[in-house]
Parts: structure tokens; sequence; C-alpha cells
């Protein structure tokens, strides 16, 4: 029962760092890093196609390895963080553009905290 629970959570994890890939403040790395977790706990061979895409791979080997996001990450994240909170700007009335705000802030100094690698 386990392992199908991780299955799920590795599937679901996939398709929001698929849906990520396009959709501003929606993460891709993290998720697929769930992912990767979650197959290694339910079915390697997916944590192995995981580990073995070319773009995807390396951002996760060196998490799991040193806890680190490349400078370029950072900088990708950054940007989306920073257009997620002009769209909020735009079109949210007050006080519901603080919510991005305050998530851009958050996670972005999370995020440049963590080593570069």
């Amino acid at each position: 029962m386990r392992r199908h629970l991780y299955l799920v959570g590795g599937f679901v994890s996939l398709g929001l760092g698929t849906a990520g890939a396009v959709l501003p403040l929606l993460p891709t790395v993290p998720f697929m890093i769930l992912a990767a977790f979650c197959f290694a706990r339910s079915n390697p061979r997916l944590e192995a196609k995981l580990l073995d895409h070319p773009h995807l791979g390396p951002h996760i080997r060196r998490w799991r390895e040193r806890g680190a996001i490349s400078r370029r990450g950072k900088k990708a994240a950054s940007a989306a963080f920073a257009f997620s909170v002009a769209l909020a700007l735009l079109f949210s009335p007050w006080p519901w553009w603080l919510i991005p705000v305050a998530a851009a802030l958050i996670g972005g100094s999370w995020i440049w905290t963590r080593p570069e690698g």
C-alpha cells in the first residue's frame, strides 16, 4: 500500500512540475525532485528516467548530493517570482496582491541561501 502511495505522489509531483514549466509561481525542479524521491521508494525505473533526463537530472543530483541550486536556477526562480508579483500588482486588488509578494520574498530568500552548484 505504501509503495502505491509513493507512486501516486510521484506522478502527482511530475504533473505539477510539468505544469510549472509554463505557469508562473509554480516551480518545476522542486516538484521533479519530489517526484524522484517518491519514485525512489516506489519505482526505481521511473527514478532512473528522471535522473538520466538531460535537463532535470543534473538539478536533481546536485540537490541530493549537496542541497545545491545553480546560479542560473536561482536567477530563473527570481525572474518567475518577479513576473508573478507584477501580474498580481496589475490584476489583484489590495490586500490580495500581498500573498504573491510574501510568497516571492519568502521563497526567493530561501532559494538564495542555498549553496550553488
